[in-house]
């Protein structure tokens, strides 16, 4: 006679990490304390094995040996590491992702490119929940060219809806521009119907895929994407402060200019001449000189991400969030807890998030007992549950540990 598995057992945990595919991809990373369960990767991967090798490497034999002479070879970094995460992880075509500068200056660089290139509109339509470095940048720009900002207000878990956006578009809107998964909720946008909605307003879009990235499949070139930006610390694993990413449409290269003129984005950097002429394609949205460790760095984490597959980690993504609803409704609900994240699995990124008034003061408790989350106001527990390090178990003990404080 069969029996139905208790799905808030640890032994039903244990069995879905049995019959886990990705399973073998934790051992790939350091993991110095096996007690801690780490639930943040949303906002600090872990670190990579291959890292360690490959930046040891880089100091003694490139840096320490090559000297100047690497840079016989560094430049092509860039381009190469942003073909990896393009190609494989975005969906984009060889030659529309630079990898360079921070994740706010490079949507400083892509927004003003944007604005520029829709003479005559004035407006920009965003949600007051997206990330805030994006929207202090747009009202640094909007403030600088005498834009106006249309913000959206969209419900603080299902994220904006296609519609709340269509009521915001006309035909002076320059620039729409949205996180794909919300840093908050996870609420996942509907990115093909809002880029359609801009293009056919005659608006660019530009989307933040800072909780994309390596967590749920983009598709940029089928969707018509316009522009991109991401950072490479969280699902990546590049490191604290690794260098972003951009990506520009094929088609848009030639129209949009790069706001910030620096020499590597020069055709012919070493020649030091004496006007600017930037290099075809991609490589004219390169700055200043970038930082190679970041750079090598992000190429481990990146083809380990590549090596698992999209679609392998959109699938244990969905399995861990699912558990981790799973004990929520049955755990704690009861003492005043709600989902801050849609149930919806194709509407979810790849971490969930525990609203609760006294969320604060519960994400420190849970670091005394040896479990990493962490908090966003106003009153947001955020678990990351990043597919290639985080096992069921750990979700499991998560929420145990949390069940006891609040209990």
């Amino acid at each position: 006679m069969s029996t139905v598995a208790d799905t808030t057992s640890r032994a039903f945990a244990e069995a879905l990490d049995a019959a886990d595919p990705l399973a073998p991809f934790r051992d790939r990373f350091v993991i110095d304390d096996p007690d801690l369960i780490y639930l943040d990767g949303n906002s600090l991967g872990r670190l990579p094995i291959a890292t360690v090798a490959r930046l040891q490497h880089l100091v003694r034999q490139e840096w320490g040996g090559d000297l100047v002479r690497g840079w016989d070879r560094w430049p092509g970094l860039p381009a190469d590491v942003g073909d990896l995460i393009g190609t494989e992880l975005i969906g984009a075509m060889p030659g529309e992702v630079i990898v360079a500068d921070s994740t706010t200056v490079n949507f400083y660089r892509l927004a003003t490119a944007a604005l520029g290139a829709r003479p005559g509109r004035t407006a920009i339509v965003t949600d007051r929940a997206n990330f805030p470095t994006d929207r202090y940048v747009l009202q640094g720009l909007a403030r600088a060219r005498g834009l106006s900002i249309r913000w959206l207000d969209p419900d603080p878990v299902e994220g904006p809806r296609v519609a709340d956006i269509a009521q915001a578009v006309d035909d002076d809107v320059a620039l729409i521009t949205l996180s794909h998964v919300n840093y908050r909720s996870a609420s996942v946008a509907d990115l093909p119907a809002i880029t359609r909605l801009g293009h056919d307003a005659g608006a660019l879009v530009l989307w933040d895929l800072s909780h994309s990235v390596a967590s749920v499949p983009v598709g940029v070139q089928e969707h018509g994407v316009d522009l991109a930006v991401g950072c490479t610390y969280k699902y990546l694993n590049g490191g604290p402060g690794s260098p972003a990413f951009l990506y520009v449409r094929r088609e848009l290269q030639e129209e949009l200019r790069n706001p910030i003129q620096g020499w590597f984005g020069q055709r012919d950097f070493l020649a030091m001449g004496p006007e600017y002429d930037p290099q075809p394609g991609i490589a004219a949205w390169q700055v200043g000189t970038p930082s190679v460790p970041g750079l090598v760095a992000v190429e481990e984490g990146a083809r380990l991400c590549a090596a698992a597959g999209i679609d392998a980690i959109r699938a244990k993504a969905v399995a861990l969030t699912e558990l981790a609803i799973g004990l929520h409704d049955a755990w704690l609900r009861p003492p005043g807890f709600s989902l801050g994240s849609p149930r919806e699995s194709a509407r979810r990124g790849a971490h969930i998030a525990l609203r609760h008034p006294d969320g604060r003061a519960l994400s420190g408790r849970l670091a005394e007992r040896n479990v990493i989350v962490d908090f966003r106001a106003p009153d947001s527990i955020r678990f990351g549950l990043s597919p290639l390090t985080t096992r069921f178990v750990d979700v499991w003990e998560g929420l145990e540990r949390l069940r006891v404080l609040a209990g």
